[in-house]
């Protein structure tokens, strides 16, 4: 079992460098440009669909933007990525890129001599 225990500071100030690990950068969709706030995470993210797909960012930004529905670019931006890594790691996702069924990769995982632990992690926020 893993246990997560927070430090003792209070909420506003586990939060207030929120802001400045968001990354802006300028895309062009559907010929304009804009700007999206992402953290920087997101933006590795999106990237890695890009070579995967050999898609610039801004040619995936406008797919992105064609089906966007009732949420901010960066929303939906955030929403692709984890749709698009969710379905990576889907059963059927593992076996279209060639690594088997998840029983098969699990089967192939190295023997651990040590059974699941429980684990207490403290983060100071």
């Amino acid at each position: 079992m893993l246990k997560i225990v927070c430090g003792e500071k209070p909420l506003s100030h586990r939060f207030q460098n929120i802001q400045s690990r968001l990354q802006s950068r300028n895309v062009t969709i559907c010929g304009h440009r804009t700007s999206l706030r992402l953290e920087g995470d997101v933006w590795s993210a999106l990237e890695e669909i890009c070579i995967r797909e050999n898609k610039s960012v801004h040619a995936v930004c406008e797919l992105i933007e064609e089906r966007r529905v009732g949420s901010s670019r960066t929303a939906a931006v955030r929403a692709y990525i984890l749709t698009y890594f969710r379905a990576a790691a889907s059963e059927s996702g593992h076996v279209q890129a060639g690594h088997g069924s998840m029983k098969q990769v699990k089967n192939q995982a190295p023997a651990s001599d040590q059974t699941c632990v429980n684990t207490e992690i403290r983060v100071n926020l």
